[in-house]
């Protein structure tokens, strides 16, 4: 099973609320909770504090994370979006009826729990100010303690604040891009790394730097979505390249403007063509398909298409 809780915080008792994290929460909940074609993905728990009678506490919230991990489920993801707080005895996630930041859950425990969990795989994903220090000890802040399975992805370093921009915060915007098909590979796999490659990229060096760290063996997919390219027009990949630097070569009766097309040919051009646009090959010595074509040119794999070649020649896709 793949469990996820999702936790937006904007009221808190004592000042400093917050606006868009529990409009967050929600679309990271509608978004886990189904992959791309509408299939069911994550059974999603959410807690959400909108204002006086509707607070979560510290002890609702670290009885809903011990429950998330105390699990072997294939993955058991927790989100936050909220205040964060740092100090010298560490990082915490502040909590609707908490005083001073130091008063919220700390982050240390936290990890304990998704230390101890028995879950394949514990993601924690946090939307908060200082959270780059999860999975830091306070006594020696540059080294992380994660036990194998576990990913963090955070809004920020330690240092940092996480902003909010247009009523949403600034990482979960793009965490919900990602998720949706912004990092989706060629098989339509969305996996930890994906979304922090995605999110990176989008945040110029001046802006609020995201954290990655981790301790897997292989990455989980965390949500499927439409690929690309027909999953069975890639696996002829190794029909058209059979060997490793294999080129193959054009004439203008794979082009159906050429004059002379032939359909058997034609059919097989279109899916070149999609290779072509999502940078599996690229023509060569032309500067579009089309002139290759209509020059009897060749093509070839890129650097990602031979990446993919193997891939399906391994039985792997």
């Amino acid at each position: 099973m793949r469990k996820a809780l999702v936790v937006g915080i904007d009221h808190y008792t004592h000042g400093g609320n917050l606006f868009g994290c529990v409009n967050d929460a929600h679309n990271v909940r509608s978004t886990l909770e189904r992959h791309g074609d509408g299939s069911v993905n994550f059974s999603v728990k959410i807690l959400t504090a909108t204002g006086p009678g509707a607070e979560i506490s510290r002890a609702e919230l670290r009885a809903s994370i011990s429950e998330l991990f105390n699990s072997d489920d294939e993955i058991a993801l927790l989100y936050f979006a909220g205040h964060g707080h740092i100090e010298t005895t560490g990082g915490y996630l502040v909590t609707s009826e908490c005083r001073s930041g130091d008063e919220g859950l700390s982050l240390g425990e936290i990890l304990t729990f998704a230390n101890n969990s028995k879950a394949r795989n514990r993601i924690i994903m946090l939307d908060s100010c200082h959270s780059g220090i999860a999975g830091n000890p306070p006594s020696a802040s540059n080294q992380a303690e994660l036990t194998e399975g576990i990913t963090i992805l955070t809004a920020s370093t330690a240092e940092q604040y996480a902003t909010e921009r247009n009523g949403s915060g600034v990482f979960t915007s793009l965490l919900v891009d990602a998720l949706c098909g912004a990092a989706g590979n060629l098989v339509g796999d969305v996996s930890p790394g994906g979304v922090y490659a995605h999110i990176d990229q989008s945040l110029g060096p001046w802006e609020q730097r995201p954290i990655f760290k981790t301790n897997v063996k292989t990455f989980v997919s965390l949500r499927k979505v439409l690929p690309p390219i027909d999953l069975g027009d890639l696996r002829r990949i190794t029909e058209f390249f059979p060997t490793s630097g294999a080129v193959f070569n054009l004439d203008p009766s794979f082009e159906p403007e050429s004059g002379s097309p032939i359909e058997e040919k034609t059919r097989v051009f279109a899916i070149l063509q999609k290779y072509n646009r999502v940078n599996l090959l690229i023509p060569v010595d032309a500067p579009h398909m089309y002139h290759a074509a209509m020059g009897s040119k060749s093509c070839r794999l890129t650097v990602l298409g031979e990446h993919y070649r193997r891939l399906v020649e391994n039985g792997h896709i």
